[in-house]
């Protein structure tokens, strides 16, 4: 099996810092007002006039540990849906009917009713382009203590073929032992995706909770691994996915301190690895036979607001409280306050509230980080020839640290190429940092002063 990660502490303890997600470039925190529902027309012309493919994810709302509580009552859901199907009218007559769905992804802990779910994907295909069985990847977040047998069956019957599940651990009351959820309902999840050809199943597990132990975590990788899961997303507690931050779940339920932290990650590393699981990157973990390790293999694997694709050239769609839509180097989010996003469509607007626009230098730097993080690597030349400048002249205050990194055994570097080393792969941000613009490293030329 080709290796593809080793441990190395020095190196973890050199670069293990910073924001390790990168789930598209520019990082929200770079949006701002000045983008609004007028770009995002006009970006939805220009889309349906090329007639590219669609990458499509809803946004249900998420139960937050905030004020917002109560805002997935039902009475507040059913309006939310309703406000849903609203924009979709909006967003989807802007758009060709030939545009072909390759991607969609429904997302959020809210999960409706069979009938809301039906009515809202009948809803949904009626404005776009789905394709036929299993040509597309449409996956769905799902929740365990609402999900079984009949669930798996309604959704693969929907078109859904891949599917997430979270597993986070439970801090048992009273100082009892620790608990996480039975793994016997997760093996008839799985089970029903196989029995249902579900395409892949996605298990999410976190470590580094004060309460956690190295014993306790290991037995609960290996419980993992026995179910056979065709990807294992594996997240630090203190920096977890998008999906999980506005949850609030982990901010006061205590750490572990480094050592231990450090200790669980390398044991599930070398777990999945014996167990024939390949590194695909940020924290993804995938069987030899999954679409995106062949896709990664194939030089063919992208990045989007969603994650991991393989579909390139996809114009990627939001839709819901807080979604992003990504349409030729324009991004555009909705509105994050529930009751904002709901009142404009109500009023008859869009829900769009801020974004960004790329040019020539964010573009630039949006390919180079997407083939780091993709490919493990980087064609220098291809780059040059792509974008009329010469790299090292053009990132010259980031040589010196790419050089750095050379002699630290985290890539290998020449005139011609970048190649994330195995022992560098668990670290791949940190290559990605010196590139972007607005993490406070990269200190680099704009692109006036490009040859």
């Amino acid at each position: 099996m080709r290796e593809t990660t080793s441990w190395d502490s020095k190196l973890l303890g050199r670069y293990a810092h910073g924001d390790a997600g990168h789930r598209c470039y520019p990082e929200t925190t770079a949006f701002h007002r000045g983008i609004g529902s007028l770009d995002l027309l006009r970006a939805l012309r220009g889309s349906r006039q090329a007639q590219r493919a669609l990458s499509l994810a809803v946004q249900l709302p998420i139960n937050r540990a905030d004020r917002q509580r109560a805002s997935c009552s039902p009475s507040v859901f059913a309006a939310y849906l309703e406000c849903l199907e609203r924009e979709i009218e909006m967003i989807g007559c802007h758009l060709g009917a030939q545009q072909r769905v390759e991607q969609f992804h429904l997302a959020g802990d809210s999960m409706p009713s069979a009938d809301q779910l039906h009515r809202l994907i009948d809803h949904l295909r009626r404005r776009f382009h789905f394709l036929d069985y299993d040509e597309g990847d449409y996956g769905i977040e799902i929740q365990l203590p609402h999900s079984d047998w009949a669930t798996m069956g309604r959704l693969r019957e929907l078109g859904f073929n891949h599917v997430s599940i979270g597993v986070p651990d439970i801090a048992a009351a009273h100082g009892a032992a620790l608990a996480w959820q039975d793994p016997r309902q997760i093996r008839s999840l799985i089970d029903a995706a196989r029995a249902l050809s579900y395409r892949s199943v996605n298990i999410d597990i976190g470590y580094g909770r004060a309460w956690q132990t190295r014993a306790s975590f290991a037995r609960k990788v290996a419980a993992i691994i026995e179910l056979q899961p065709n990807r294992v997303t594996v997240f630090d507690y203190a920096d977890p996915p998008q999906r999980y931050r506005p949850l609030g779940r982990f901010a006061g339920s205590g750490l572990a301190d480094l050592e231990d932290k450090l200790a669980m990650q390398r044991q599930c590393v070398e777990q999945l690895g014996l167990a024939g699981y390949r590194y695909v990157g940020m924290g993804l973990f995938a069987l030899a036979d999954d679409d995106l390790v062949i896709a990664q293999e194939n030089a063919s694997l992208q990045r989007n607001c969603q994650g991991f694709s393989r579909h390139a050239g996809c114009d990627h769609i939001g839709l819901g409280v807080a979604a992003i839509s990504q349409i030729d180097g324009l991004y555009v989010q909705n509105s994050r306050d529930l009751q904002g996003y709901q009142a404009r469509l109500d009023s008859g607007q869009l829900a769009s509230w801020r974004g960004f626009r790329c040019g020539p230098d964010e573009r630039l730097r949006a390919e180079v980080i997407e083939r780091l993080i993709c490919d493990f690597g980087l064609d220098i030349r291809c780059i040059e020839a792509r974008f009329g400048l010469r790299f090292r002249e053009y990132f010259v205050d980031a040589w010196p640290a790419l050089e750095q990194m050379q002699r630290d055994g985290l890539i290998a570097l020449d005139e011609a190429s970048i190649a994330i080393l195995p022992a560098g792969r668990l670290l791949v941000h940190a290559v990605c940092r010196l590139f972007d613009r607005y993490s406070g490293v990269a200190r680099v030329q704009s692109v006036s002063r490009a040859v």
